[in-house]
């Protein structure tokens, strides 16, 4: 717990200032023209704290807010309020929010923090209610934030205490399982990565795929999952469609298929020549191994991506087909007939 200075006034006490530093170590007071320190462990502290504020509260100050805590996404705008009261002597000059204090322990006004510059607008009503907001909350931003306001009268200054604890929460992507192969099933998981939401607690997910939306639900089930499936992957809350979270990238793994042969040059083959055979096939992870067939013949003809055949004859006439393979399976392309003419005919 984080207890900043704070300095009041009591009109109707011989308590008549304190001020409470940064540690929890000590308490200083003034006693009409005397100064009384009172030092103590943190926890005691932390009650007499708390019994001051009762004090200051029955002597008509006091701070109420809203919510004591809430947890809202990356990127959204949050509103905390509060009300406050006062004697009805006194009369308040400045109100603002604060999180942090400086090394020369003055409060730093959010309005005058340049990590909150552009994003924070202050705005109070006639009953001393006030609103602080926030926009494009970033994960920095998680803090506690306190009011302050200071009156006319030397001494007449007041911070609410506990304050609002902020949370604020990107979105994430979970693959289960993290390596899929073609035919295996697949779950995707969108979640708050730091708390729960607190005007949200059971949101409807929206999923997009390379940018595009693709469902709207807690989770995306694919099964069977297919090469198709395989993206990047991201979720958003309903009613937050613009704040996606980071993309998430579904590889999904599976053996060649649309394996084929080229032949080069193309059109008429005459002997004497030379020709080259091209396999070619998509697989994830990519094929590590082709091997070259003659239909009808037993034995392979070649290995390699490549088959050159030089100086070709009429005995190299027939079907040829390559074999690819990788890690997964293996696939066979269709048949490619290469006809040898005999040039003495040209």
């Amino acid at each position: 717990m984080h207890v900043s200075t704070t300095e009041f006034t009591l009109t109707d006490s011989k308590l008549t200032h304190c001020t409470i530093p940064l540690s929890f170590t000590s308490l200083y007071c003034r006693v009409g023209d005397a100064t009384m320190a009172l030092r103590t462990a943190g926890s005691v502290l932390v009650v007499f704290l708390w019994s001051v504020a009762a004090v200051l509260e029955q002597n008509g100050w006091s701070v109420t807010y809203t919510t004591h805590s809430i947890c809202t996404l990356k990127g959204s705008s949050v509103e905390l309020s509060c009300s406050y009261t006062y004697p009805s002597l006194y009369k308040v000059t400045t109100t603002f929010w604060f999180s942090r204090i400086d090394a020369m322990e003055n409060y730093v006004s959010l309005s005058d923090d340049p990590d909150y510059k552009g994003r924070v607008t202050y705005r109070s009503d006639k009953r001393n209610g006030h609103t602080l907001k926030i926009t494009d909350l970033r994960e920095s931003d998680s803090a506690t934030y306190k009011f302050r306001f200071i009156t006319d009268q030397t001494g007449g200054k007041y911070s609410g205490i506990p304050g609002v604890t902020l949370s604020v929460t990107d979105l994430q992507v979970k693959v289960t399982p993290a390596t899929v192969t073609e035919g295996q099933k697949v779950t995707l998981t969108c979640s708050t990565t730091t708390c729960t939401l607190s005007d949200n607690p059971n949101p409807t997910y929206i999923w997009y795929k390379n940018g595009h939306v693709t469902n709207q639900s807690n989770s995306l089930f694919l099964n069977p999952v297919s090469s198709e499936d395989a993206g990047r992957y991201s979720c958003a809350v309903e009613g937050h469609e613009v704040l996606h979270s980071p993309e998430e990238t579904l590889t999904v793994r599976y053996g060649p298929w649309n394996t084929s042969v080229s032949v080069s040059p193309s059109g008429e083959t005459v002997e004497g020549s030379s020709v080259t055979l091209t396999c070619s096939s998509d697989a994830n992870p990519p094929v590590y191994k082709y091997t070259w067939y003659k239909k009808n013949v037993t034995s392979p003809k070649a290995s390699g991506q490549s088959y050159s055949i030089t100086n070709i004859s009429s005995e190299d006439s027939g079907e040829y087909y390559c074999e690819a393979e990788n890690t997964i399976a293996s696939s066979n392309s269709t048949a490619l007939m290469i006809i040898v003419a005999d040039p003495q005919q040209h």
